[in-house]
């Protein structure tokens, strides 16, 4: 088979990292946890749990860290890298994007608000990754490629049959095994996993779609309003259940 280089670009709470986990469970596929994210902290100053311990350990230098998954060697031949939209904030040249496979995955912000205050109580559109998720898929389609979008309520609706449609994307076979995983956490969780990934831990696959029931907070309606655009335009390209 020839390399594959699959890079999903996420905004946060957007089960990007159970997709992360799905792709692990492929015979042929090695995934990579958000290799930009040191960058991000440490060019924003963004208030992250537990951000001073992640800057001590992460790869803070851009030019690193985009090696690792635009040019380092990797021992399968597909490699799935799941980051974040808004890591690429200060990164101004994108040409890099034209050697990978690029996915974009969205969730309706009027679901995805209430989660996000759970870890950053006050978040920013810049947290929340969809302008710039919007204007990396409109540089790419410019240019003529073809990336995909995903909607995380139509994955949870209909597992298999999104996830064979992106495997047909990619020219890769659907494997079985994408559609669950043990429980607990994986070796390539990142170091900030605690802070993020502990209802994840408890699962072994993707969870049935619940829609939200509890009342959306007054107090993100500006923000909400601010996403509303990005999003609406990126569903109208996204695989359907």
């Amino acid at each position: 088979m020839k390399e594959k280089r699959v890079c999903l670009w996420s905004g946060p709470r957007n089960i990007s990292t159970a997709l992360m986990y799905s792709f692990a469970q492929r015979s042929d596929t090695r995934v990579l946890d958000e290799p930009l994210y040191g960058p991000y902290l440490m060019r924003t100053g963004a208030d992250h749990p537990g951000r001073e311990e992640l800057l001590d350990v992460l790869d803070l230098e851009v030019s690193s860290c985009l090696d690792s998954f635009v040019r380092a060697p990797f021992d399968r031949p597909v490699l799935f890298v799941k980051n974040m939209a808004h890591h690429l904030e200060g990164i101004e040249d994108h040409g890099f994007l034209r050697s990978l496979k690029n996915i974009f995955l969205i969730r309706d912000p009027a679901e995805m608000l209430p989660t996000l205050i759970n870890q950053i109580p006050h978040p920013t559109l810049l947290d929340t990754a969809y302008e710039r998720q919007h204007q990396l898929f409109l540089e790419l389609t410019e240019e003529g490629h073809n990336p995909l979008v995903i909607d995380s309520k139509e994955l949870l609706l209909a597992p298999q049959k999104v996830l064979s449609a992106v495997c047909d994307h990619l020219e890769l076979p659907f494997e079985e095994a994408m559609l669950s995983w043990t429980a607990g956490g994986r070796s390539e969780d990142g170091p900030w996993a605690p802070h993020w990934y502990h209802n994840l831990h408890t699962s072994s696959g993707f969870q049935k779609y619940k829609p939200k029931t509890e009342p959306f907070p007054t107090y993100l309606n500006a923000l909400l309003q601010d996403c509303l655009p990005f999003y609406n335009d990126l569903y109208k390209h996204a695989l359907k259940a």
